[in-house]
């Protein structure tokens, strides 16, 4: 049947409309409206008519990414704080909706990253680079020319450049560094924080203007370790949160529970021993979709 060839299409091309759409949006339930949106817009195509249909989907999806990120400027242009993207829990993501994390690269130095850049510029840059359009194709989706679509994606990749890389620490080895920072920051010891730092350390804590958090992102190895040290002093029952330990947009890290639900996440870059840089999310929006996997799990 005809609506059979649409399912199995779509189904086998889901994973990676969902990791386009998530690393345009940074945000899960806005990846999965787009994806769902896109699967009624296919489920009404006559297949005859599309030569690709992965190609067709791809330019589907980032059109609704332009028009989402469009509409949600106004919101950004406000936003309380550091913004950070909606956390991937793989630990969390047993659901058929978000299988795609433990296989695409969605690190949150990246997606922190391609924030940075202009919509047409992301897209520009994510449909060449990691769907492999030519500049015809990505020129037919982001309403420009060849050439220019050529200059975003060259100045997108200049960009990115600098951006650091992913953890690349192996579970085992990131344990004990992610056990001892938790240690340390619930008790605020300030000299075993100083010895886990990087001295360029980056923390960015996303509240979202809901809950306590910083405001700017804290550089440094002093500053970083002074802020976990008066947490511990000002809310000495936060370490009553049950930690679980997990792999958060594929670094390591841990989930905090409450009874009520998940309260925080926490996700470390750590290169040669030493954590690089910290990522708090604390805006209870963002961590809605995680509650009801963490818990069960």
């Amino acid at each position: 049947m005809e609506a059979d060839r649409h399912a199995q299409i779509f189904q086998g091309q889901r994973r990676r409309l969902a990791g386009l759409a998530y690393r345009m949006t940074g945000s899960v339930a806005d990846t999965e409206d787009i994806v769902q949106d896109a699967w009624l817009r296919f489920a009404g195509q006559d297949l005859r008519t599309i030569e690709r249909p992965s190609r067709w989907l791809g330019a589907v999806v980032t059109r609704l990414c332009l028009d989402h990120l469009k509409s949600a400027r106004m919101r950004r242009e406000t936003y309380v704080g550091a913004w950070l993207p909606e956390p991937l829990v793989e630990d969390a993501a047993a659901g058929a909706e978000q299988q795609w994390i433990v296989t695409e690269d969605v690190g949150i130095a990246l997606i922190l990253t391609l924030d940075a850049l202009s919509p047409e510029m992301r897209a520009a840059f994510i449909l060449r680079d990691a769907f492999d359009y030519d500049f015809e194709e990505i020129a037919a989706v982001v309403c420009r020319s060849p050439v220019a679509c050529r200059q975003l994606v060259s100045r997108a990749r200049r960009r990115l450049a600098g951006a650091a890389p992913a953890s690349s620490v192996q579970p085992g080895e990131a344990l004990p560094i992610v056990t001892a920072f938790w240690q340390a920051s619930r008790q605020g010891d300030m000299e075993g924080l100083l010895r886990l730092f990087a001295e360029e350390i980056e923390v960015h804590t996303d509240g979202g203007g809901k809950v306590p958090a910083a405001i700017n992102v804290l550089r440094g190895r002093r500053r970083a370790a002074g802020f976990f040290a008066g947490i511990a002093r000002k809310w000495p029952h936060a370490a009553d949160a049950v930690p679980h330990l997990c792999r958060i947009n594929g670094s390591p890290g841990f989930v905090l529970v409450k009874p009520g639900g998940v309260v925080q996440t926490t996700a470390l870059a750590i290169r040669e021993g030493r954590i690089a840089a910290i990522w708090i999310m604390r805006n209870p929006e963002k961590l809605r979709h995680l509650s009801p996997r963490v818990i069960a799990g």
